[in-house]
């Protein structure tokens, strides 16, 4: 093991700890009195693998057919039936999506051919600070695709993914899950509900894992704990409190190299670089409170979270191959980020006839500040020289552990931000008559930025006023048809997704703007049975490039265009046989030259033109069922040079599912059957992740 073994321990004694204290202390709450409580939205479903309606898009309870957006939803039953663990897990089966390597230390989601580091929400609200999420207390994954900063703000160009957190609602009942699996997998998951009395619930979701990797030298450790209490004071109004610590330490993994336009031919399991000279420490700690008050036709929502987050990584990992395929250079960096978020959001709504039609207004207002410290420094071979900042080792044996030095080089930065947010948004979702509906909308963001650069003491500070504008309209031939066209946009700031891009040479130009161009068509084709249907067109614009005439001024262009049709089917094809899945086209350039590696004409990186995705669960018998999928994905460039290509795969999955008793379920999920070899992610031309060979997981869920 690569971890320090005062974390290990903690980890270890605390989730063990922790999850003996919930199932002590649960049972005696569940003999409490039955909960009840007014129910605020409807956005459920009792349909496996169909999501009928979300709040994300609009803000209000609205139904996905009545939603002018493509929204791809993976709910809990397909969570625990694929038994995934992550939202890297999540985004494989949501057409369109696509997950970069992330320099193996953060989820790095590729949406319309757009990557952010931070196009990450819960429950709506901000997470945008870089690290791998877990699922063990999610409710559901929704992927909202192309810019809405109505909904969500700054960023989002591509879209956006929301997690919905499993919320206390008054209902009774526990469940432990235990995972075992390939490569020393030991997973634990508790859900524990309760109704203290008849104002007052308590809900506990609790994580502990240790596993290692078909990576070489590859672990990690992860605990987290989450519980919410919701109390309520007459038939109308509510209180959530929230909290969740999560935690864990793992290896930063940065992959395989490439030579003559592909991945270098090596065993998968080939680490480049050192795995204990590559740690990454990550814990977090939010809190949240939630208040909602009813009162006739209108709705007050008003929600405020505080965070702290606090990540540190280094990594020893490769970058050019010779020529001759012998030898591989290797780099080296630390960075650490601690980050305060104080967020909050009041919503209005109401619904009501006026001027002879039916509306849904929503009128709100966003207040954020969010506090970063970012240091990093550049791994230097100390054994060698003072100076020396790459390292020479033969590819035949590239895992090594040379002595390295950390300290601050000519250009890592050391800096203190802070970020503050104002913004005020109105929106009507009108009727105009039995078939039709308009969806109209707008948003200012005051977005202001300060960073001192700790190195010289320097200031820079900004200011934007930002409009974001959204449109569409809704045609229903009938109840279960919707045909929509939309419009929106949303904007960067040149602080950039992670706070830190600001320089006196980019400070004063305008944010980088995304407008998306839509038409859809969403169609039930049965109760328990949606089809959807999308084709858009994304630009990127004000983008920074040096200019021809004198390389040290930056000018902006139309960096990037992308188009596509995106399909989904999510449901029940006839009893017992539910599917989920869908098939993207995407097709994306850069519209104007930007440098030497991204010239006008290039592909955009890592965007497939083609990407297929088929989950299917065939009940056998009562007790017995079947799963099988398939995942498809056709070649992809690394970077926009387009110099590497990672080859297009198709793997297969396969899962058995057994109900030992009422209360108790096994089930046995195999990942690659057939034990393809394939590529599954990159950072750049040098940084590609292989896909795991044939994996195990063994669960087991018993209903306490």
């Amino acid at each position: 093991m690569v971890l320090g073994p005062r974390r290990t321990q903690l980890l270890n004694r605390t989730g063990a700890a922790s999850l003996m204290a919930l199932f002590w202390i649960m049972p005696s709450l569940a003999g409490a009195e039955e909960f009840e409580i007014a129910e605020v939205v409807v956005t459920g479903t009792a349909q496996p693998y169909l999501q009928h309606g979300i709040v994300s898009a609009t803000k209000t309870a609205t139904a996905l057919i009545d939603t002018p957006q493509a929204v791809q939803v993976v709910t809990r039953d397909q969570i625990e039936d694929q038994a995934m663990q992550g939202v890297s897990d999540a985004v494989r089966y949501m057409p369109g999506v696509g997950m970069a390597q992330g320099e193996g230390h953060r989820n790095a989601p590729i949406m319309r051919g757009v990557s952010s580091t931070a196009n990450f929400f819960v429950d709506g609200l901000r997470d945008d600070v870089e690290y791998f999420r877990d699922l063990y207390n999610v409710e559901r994954v929704e992927a909202l695709s192309g810019p809405n900063a109505l909904v969500f703000g700054r960023g989002g160009g591509g879209g956006v993914i929301n997690r919905v957190t499993r919320q206390a609602d008054g209902t009774v009942g526990a469940e432990l899950t235990l995972t075992g699996g390939s490569w020393n997998q030991r997973r634990a998951t508790a859900d524990l509900k309760s109704a203290i009395s008849p104002n007052l619930a308590l809900r506990v979701t609790g994580l502990s894992e240790t596993a290692d990797s078909f990576r070489d030298g590859v672990t990690s450790e992860r605990l987290g704990v989450n519980p919410t209490l919701l109390a309520k004071w007459g038939d109308h109004t509510s209180v959530r409190l929230s909290y969740e610590h999560f935690t864990y330490e793992m290896v930063t993994d940065r992959g395989i190299p490439s030579l003559s336009g592909r991945p270098i031919a090596t065993a998968p399991s080939t680490f480049f670089g050192s795995p204990s000279l590559s740690p990454t420490d990550m814990t977090l700690n939010v809190g949240e409170l939630v208040f909602d008050h009813q009162r006739g036709a209108a709705r007050l929502h008003s929600t405020t979270r505080v965070g702290a987050y606090d990540k540190a990584y280094q990594n020893l990992f490769p970058s050019a191959v010779t020529s001759d395929g012998l030898s591989v250079s290797l780099s080296a960096y630390a960075n650490a980020t601690t980050r305060e978020n104080l967020l909050h959001q009041t919503d209005l709504t109401w619904e009501g006839s006026a001027g002879g039609m039916m509306h849904t207004l929503l009128a709100g207002i966003e207040l954020g500040q969010q506090v970063t410290d970012n240091r990093r420094t550049t791994g230097y071979f100390s054994a060698i020289g003072p100076n020396v900042s790459s390292l020479t080792v033969p590819v035949r044996q590239p895992t090594v552990t040379p002595a390295l030095t950390f300290r601050l080089g000519s250009t890592d930065a050391d800096n203190h931000g802070v970020a503050q947010t104002a913004a005020v948004y109105l929106q009507d979702q009108i009727a105009l008559s039995a078939h039709w509906t308009a969806v109209l909308g707008l948003r200012h963001d005051q977005f202001e930025m300060r960073l001192r650069n700790n190195r010289n003491g320097s200031v820079i500070s900004t200011e934007d006023r930002l409009w974001s504008p959204r449109a569409g309209l809704i045609y229903k031939p009938q109840p279960n048809l919707s045909l929509y066209a939309s419009y929106s946009q949303s904007y960067l700031p040149r602080a950039g997704d992670q706070l830190a891009g600001l320089t006196l040479a980019n400070s004063a130009l305008a944010p980088e703007a995304f407008r998306n161009q839509e038409i859809g068509i969403k169609w039930d084709l049965k109760p328990n049975l949606a089809l959807t249907i999308a084709t858009y067109r994304l630009d990127r614009t004000n983008v920074a490039v040096a200019s021809p005439a004198d390389p040290t001024q930056l000018i902006l262009v139309d960096g990037q265009s992308s188009s596509g049709l995106e399909l989904g089917l999510n449901g029940t094809l006839r009893p017992g046989w539910t599917v989920a899945g869908g098939y993207a086209y995407q097709m994306g350039e850069i519209t104007q030259t930007q440098s030497a590696t991204a010239k006008a004409g290039a592909r955009l990186a890592q965007l497939p033109k083609h990407s297929l995705s088929l989950w299917n669960r065939v009940e056998v018998t009562p007790r017995l069922g079947l799963g099988l999928g398939l995942l498809h994905r056709s070649a992809q460039f690394t970077s926009t040079d387009n110099s590497v290509t990672l080859p297009g795969y198709s793997r297969v999955d396969g899962a058995v599912y057994w109900r030992v008793s009422p209360n108790l379920k096994a089930q046995l999920n195999i990942e690659n059957l057939f034990d393809i070899g394939y590529f599954a992610s990159a950072h750049n031309n040098n940084n590609i992740t292989p896909g795991s060979p044939r994996a195990v997981k063994l669960t087991l869920s018993a209903a306490l």
